[in-house]
């Protein structure tokens, strides 16, 4: 027999060590070539692990959650040779997955002696029964609980009864031995109940406790979430928008679109609003690494695009939005979303942004307070849109309204500065126009 040993493979870009966070295969099961044994994230990015080889899985390293090292082995397969047959395993009591300190391995040949030797079965020593003093305890007082933790004593009919119920077996005392709960002790105590006791037909209490463990993607949006809102003092600032000219225009250019051209959504419209805008404000689009004491600027405007996924939320960017035109954004904008939901994106495409937009569409709600994606120093969180009254001077008039709720990094953006940073959005959202004027 061949052993093949799977080793966790460098998944490039200098990663040392990546978190473990599916199993396919257990020990034991049979695997073919290229079938997939595990996946391992790095980043926000998932990597799958095929098997080499056709086999049997004997050993299994890490848990769910584990971050373990390239290159540690994290499993073993048997691969039978042609013409060989199983050799018999010895069974010394000790695990291949927890080996034991002074454990010896035996040579071959060893081995090989062992196995002709007739080894005579042990026979089983004759049980001797033995009065136990609990069967001799009283059994518990009538109406009096079981202490917290007492698992009390009942066949399984009894179980399903007392569950169907609703009733706490530790409430109720058992007449059998040992303090056995019997159908006759249920009955009783069933009959017993009085108003104050009885459990309402049909609503049940539920004490269910289940624990989740935070693994995989799901524990980076936690690490993140934690240091942004840890670390950075956010300013949130709410503004309502006029959306009904530009949903005129949007709905007219989606009209008389060219075939090839994808179909636009308000964030395309809003990522040039906001190239425009950075061109005036450029400290916006910034990182601020508060470690170090400075701020970095940049030039291209790289837009993350928060995406949920099945799997949780990503940030896929479009990287240079400044020298996208609107058609473009709108592209690059779905085809990142698709790559993203579908657990395709390339690790790049999920990094590298430099000032981030939080949609959740028709789930906007009016108001949101979006946390910053650190490093950087602002966000722009966009709400739900929706027709309501509006004062137009005389009279109120039904316009397509939406909010913008963004929030700003306090340490290096004042209150006034994000201020004017919205107000700029707004005047070019609500003159649409404006967003195709170069300048």
């Amino acid at each position: 027999m061949a052993e093949k040993l799977i080793k966790l493979p460098d998944v490039g870009e200098g990663v040392a060590e990546a978190e473990l966070v599916e199993w396919h295969v257990n020990v034991g099961d049979l695997v073919r070539e290229d079938m997939v044994l595990a996946a391992v994230m790095t980043g926000k990015a998932t990597v799958e692990i095929p098997s080499p080889v056709d086999g049997e899985v004997t050993f299994r390293h890490g848990e769910i959650g584990d971050v373990i090292a390239t290159g540690t082995v994290i499993l073993k397969i048997r691969i039978a040779g042609e013409g060989e047959e199983d050799e018999p395993e010895v069974d010394d009591g000790v695990s291949e997955e927890e080996p034991q300190v002074g454990s010896a391995v035996l040579p071959v040949a060893a081995l090989e002696q062992t196995s002709e030797k007739k080894v005579e079965p042990l026979k089983p020593k004759p049980e001797i029964a033995v009065p136990s003093p609990v069967a001799k305890a009283l059994p518990h007082a009538a109406g009096a609980p079981r202490a917290e933790g007492e698992k009390p004593l009942a066949p399984p009919a009894v179980r399903l009864r007392a569950k169907e119920a609703g009733i706490d077996l530790r409430q109720v005392p058992g007449t059998g031995p040992a303090g056995r709960i019997t159908h006759e002790d249920l009955d009783a105590f069933l009959n017993s109940q009085g108003g104050g006791g009885a459990v309402a037909a049909g609503l049940q209490p539920n004490k269910a406790v289940q624990e989740v463990k935070v693994v995989g993607l799901r524990r980076r949006i936690a690490e993140k979430m934690a240091l942004s809102k840890s670390r950075i003092p956010h300013i949130t600032y709410v503004e309502e928008i006029d959306m009904t000219a530009l949903e005129e225009l949007r709905t007219r250019m989606n009209g008389t679109q060219k075939p090839g051209r994808p179909k636009l959504t308000i964030l395309p419209f809003l990522m040039r609003a906001m190239v425009k805008a950075i061109g005036e404000q450029p400290g916006i689009n910034a990182l601020y690494d508060d470690e170090a004491g400075i701020i970095r600027q940049y030039g291209g405007v790289h837009i993350g695009i928060a995406a949920q996924t099945p799997s949780g939320l990503v940030v896929p960017v479009v990287r240079h939005a400044e020298a996208r035109d609107i058609f473009d954004c709108a592209r690059e904008v779905a085809r990142l979303s698709d790559a993203a939901k579908n657990g395709t994106a390339l690790r790049e495409e999920l990094s590298g942004s430099t000032i981030t937009i939080s949609s959740l569409g028709a789930m906007g709600g009016i108001v949101s307070t979006p946390v910053i994606n650190h490093p950087e120093v602002a966000i722009i969180g966009v709400n739900k849109l929706a027709v309501r009254p509006h004062w137009d001077g005389a009279q109120f008039v039904p316009r397509k309204m939406m909010n913008l709720s963004s929030s700003f990094d306090h340490r290096v953006i004042d209150g006034w500065d994000a201020a004017t940073f919205v107000q700029r959005l707004k005047a070019l959202m609500e003159t649409p126009a404006l967003i195709f004027v170069e300048e």
